[in-house]
């Protein structure tokens, strides 16, 4: 069974996020292997330089160039990205989409979608495909786990109210025993964290993480 890892970086205002940047990843659940990686910039966000100058990575917006350059990112349009992800799903009969917070990179890519004045869709995910979110499956894996919770109050990793924190970072920090980790915060890069994360949960028998029941 084969599934999509997805993540987005977004410019813009915080509730209302446009994707500069989209990754993903092909996944094979049965061997863990990746079998094939995506790693694109939108054009009609990225090429904006005033928008830019409100992303919240805006600093990083040089190593794009170079990611360009080497041929390691595409710079495209987002109807050709949404294409690209729709073949992708369909060459390997996806069913499922994952990412970390799903809620925000469903919500982030289809204000993008509609912002973008030839997009002919209102939606830029596949219809048929579920929306599942690691953040979710997370929170049902680890909240009970005496590991995990040593770790978050050994580090820290609490919020103010005193709940534990499950951002992609931590997690990953927790699985790798890497406490120094931290994210790149680009699509792909970010992807393959994630797709540990997604791996990790499904070994200790969470496997549902539909965002819309």
């Amino acid at each position: 069974m084969y599934v999509i890892v997805l993540d987005t970086e977004t410019a813009g205002e915080i509730f209302a996020p446009l994707c500069y940047d989209i990754g993903w990843a092909v996944l094979n659940l049965e061997t863990r292997e990746v079998v094939k990686t995506e790693s694109y910039a939108v054009a009609e966000i990225f090429l904006n330089k005033e928008l830019m100058t409100s992303a919240y990575y805006a600093e990083k917006v040089p190593t794009y160039w170079d990611d360009i350059k080497r041929g390691d990112r595409k710079l495209a349009r987002l109807a050709t990205i949404r294409r690209s992800l729709f073949a992708d799903c369909k060459a390997y009969k996806v069913t499922e989409i994952y990412a970390h917070n799903a809620r925000f990179d469903y919500r982030s890519c289809t204000l993008t979608q509609r912002k973008v004045p030839t997009s002919r869709s209102r939606f830029f995910f596949p219809y048929n495909v579920k929306i599942c979110d690691t953040l979710k499956m997370a929170r049902k894996t680890f909240k009970t786990d005496p590991e995990y919770i040593a770790f978050c109050d050994k580090n820290g990793y609490r919020t103010k109210n005193n709940q534990l924190r499950f951002t992609a970072e931590i997690l990953y920090r927790f699985l790798s025993g890497q406490n120094d980790f931290e994210e790149v915060h680009k699509g792909l890069d970010d992807v393959m964290i994630e797709k540990e994360i997604l791996l990790a949960c499904r070994d200790r028998g969470v496997t549902d993480g539909l965002l819309f029941e």
